[in-house]
């Protein structure tokens, strides 16, 4: 659709600028403080004030630096991450390219983003930002591994790796039934009641316990707390963009919000439901039907759309709340926690889920 790049952009910028603001806000609430107050009314100018600041700084790239690597990792980072927005189902009718292997595709384009981290570590010739691109590196590709299998739970339960059928399948307009809990010699058919009762969570219950493993692995795949060795400003400063200023800053900046947002939106398509309501029809009480509104309807991919914003936005509080209350983890707890918890439970969870598809057909 013509609209879809557009609509898209505006949403991780605009994830970036309440991101910002909000996170603030949040990190003041839990410290007990204020947060920004000064500029604006509440401190919501705040943002324009940064963003005057960067565009007035200085684009340095230091001497000894390989230029081209350092000047090209910033938009590799950014490409890799933005182009995983493309799959993703906004609405029943917004989606940006209808490719029946989308998740697959996901999966791989933001991969990229690695070579973009070493790249900026590399180029920068600076000890301090190759040991964070180095950190950072092993970091994801570790738990790349526990974030794959727990897809995969999701991909045999839904069978397809067609993100849009995968939503469809979560609510009232799939078109093969849905059993409750998923299990077909129950006999129980919710299909038309829709809501919760269609999401994946409650269509396989251990796809919970899944979403808690995406939940994990996600923080460490976007840096963030309390996995966010890469930038440990105690001993490396920054991690990889230490030497990065200016605009050229901002852009990594701009990635790593992009990036939660794309997450959030990922683990909300995948588990809870995706853009379907989670409100069930009950008796004569359509309050799926209501709230959902039909696909090729202007009501139905509105209120899609503010459903799938809405649990992507409680993912990305969560993931604030999580940033600001727990302690950085040292870097043989954070692979301990990856090589012997996280990957073992992905795997158990991946032979369930197996077993439990059986128990479907």
């Amino acid at each position: 659709m013509p609209l879809t790049l557009p609509i898209f952009l505006i949403m991780a910028l605009s994830s970036v600028v309440v991101g910002v603001y909000l996170e603030r806000k949040i990190s003041a609430f839990i410290q007990d403080r204020m947060g920004p107050m000064e500029v604006g009314k509440w401190g919501l100018l705040q943002l324009i004030a940064d963003l005057m600041k960067l565009l007035q700084k200085e684009d340095i790239v230091p001497a000894a630096a390989d230029r081209k690597l350092f000047l090209l990792a910033p938009l590799v980072i950014f490409t890799a991450i933005f182009a995983g927005y493309a799959v993703l189902p906004l609405t029943p009718d917004l989606q940006g390219s209808r490719t029946a292997i989308g998740l697959f595709f996901l999966m791989t384009i933001i991969s990229v983003d690695v070579i973009g981290i070493l790249m900026a570590g590399w180029g920068s010739n600076n000890k301090f930002a190759l040991f964070g691109a180095m950190r950072s590196v092993a970091q994801i590709v570790s738990y790349e591994i526990p974030l794959g299998l727990v897809i995969l739970c999701v991909v045999m339960t839904a069978q397809t790796l067609d993100l849009q059928a995968i939503s469809y399948q979560q609510g009232v307009y799939s078109d093969e039934p849905v059993y409750l809990f998923g299990l077909k010699p129950l006999g129980i058919d919710v299909s038309q009641v829709g809501g919760v009762l269609s999401w994946n969570i409650v269509r396989n219950p251990f796809l919970f316990l899944a979403y808690i493993v995406f939940f994990i692995t996600t923080l460490a795949e976007c840096n963030r707390a309390p996995f966010d060795i890469p930038e440990g400003e105690s001993e490396l400063v920054g991690g990889f963009h230490t030497e990065y200023s200016g605009m050229r800053w901002a852009l990594l900046f701009l990635s790593e919000y992009a990036m939660m947002l794309l997450v959030s939106l990922l683990g909300a398509i995948l588990f809870l439901g995706s853009w379907n309501t989670p409100l069930p029809n009950i008796g004569p009480v359509r309050l799926a039907d209501w709230t959902s509104g039909a696909p090729g309807t202007i009501w139905g991919n509105i209120t899609a759309g503010f459903w799938l914003i809405t649990k992507a936005g409680f993912a990305v509080l969560l993931q604030m709340w999580v940033r600001w209350t727990f302690p950085r983890l040292r870097v043989d707890q954070l692979m301990f926690l990856c090589w012997k918890v996280l990957t073992p439970v992905a795997l158990v969870l991946f032979f369930i889920c197996g077993v439990w598809r059986l128990m479907m057909v």
